[in-house]
């Protein structure tokens, strides 16, 4: 009964995660972002850090820090101070230094690196899935609200700024949306693995999608096919649970390559 239980809880907390995280994936794959996503995955290495350090729980403090590089980010990128790509990599590695050497001033604390770095879903509580779903709703309606601008602005910005779409506070809005999302999905697949999580399934679905509401449904869908694939693979065989998630997603994207291409090149 006990072993059924946490099977459960990580299925349900892992299929909240993926119906999350296969539509803003859409926009993910569609703007080119994967390396930004990464950036956020690395910074959660500092809030762990910090919430060691400060005492506070360990998921307000990725949040906070997601959050704080993705505003950092979208100030430096408005200010175009450096190329984006440029920006990216020195957020990203610097947040991920500066999150290991802040936990080597506590010694005296054992911190299981390989958790945070692979996640560990069959670990998730009563409490975790309801957190999950609980923000996988808000930011789904969120995405609700902000899905015509950002369509938008995908597709053409100059354009959509003429229609008086407000360009920065849609960007941004999507960013700590995008923060939000790797802080909930840290604990089950990792810091190095959320961001697969964000593209795999959305670029797997990209192929059958006739409009982008139904790449979002695909993304979704997909998504929590490889969450249950994984798990049952990591059950089976006694595989790390997040990578095995991981790479059911990599052999279901690789799987429907062979199906003919039938989807669209970008949104419209």
């Amino acid at each position: 009964m006990l072993a059924a239980d946490f099977i459960w809880r990580a299925l349900a907390g892992g299929i909240g995660v993926a119906l999350v995280t296969g539509p803003l994936g859409c926009f993910v794959v569609w703007r080119r972002m994967a390396y930004f996503g990464d950036t956020l995955g690395h910074s959660a290495l500092l809030g762990v850090a910090l919430g060691y350090l400060l005492g506070i729980n360990l998921t307000v403090g990725v949040m906070a820090t997601a959050l704080t590089v993705a505003l950092l980010l979208a100030a430096g990128l408005r200010q175009q101070i450096l190329a984006s790509d440029t920006l990216l990599g020195i957020l990203a590695h610097g947040a991920l230094a500066l999150g290991l050497v802040l936990l080597s001033f506590l010694p005296t604390l054992r911190v299981d690196l390989l958790a945070y770095l692979f996640g560990d879903i069959l670990a998730v509580g009563r409490s975790d899935v309801i957190a999950i779903w609980l923000a996988g709703a808000g930011l789904l309606v969120a995405l609700g609200w902000l899905w015509r601008p950002l369509l938008a602005i995908t597709v053409h910005e100059d354009l959509a700024r003429v229609e008086g779409v407000a360009i920065e506070p849609t960007k941004l809005a999507f960013t700590l949306m995008l923060a939000v999302t790797v802080a909930v999905a840290l604990k089950l697949v990792g810091i190095v693995l959320v961001t697969s999580l964000l593209i795999i399934p959305a670029a797997a679905a990209r192929r059958f999608a006739a409009t982008p509401e139904q790449m979002a449904a695909g993304a979704a869908g997909l998504g929590t096919l490889t969450v249950i694939g994984g798990l049952a693979a990591s059950l089976l065989w006694d595989t790390p649970s997040g990578p095995s998630i991981v790479l059911a997603a990599v052999i279901l994207f690789a799987i429907l390559q062979l199906v003919p291409r039938r989807g669209l090149s970008a949104p419209h």
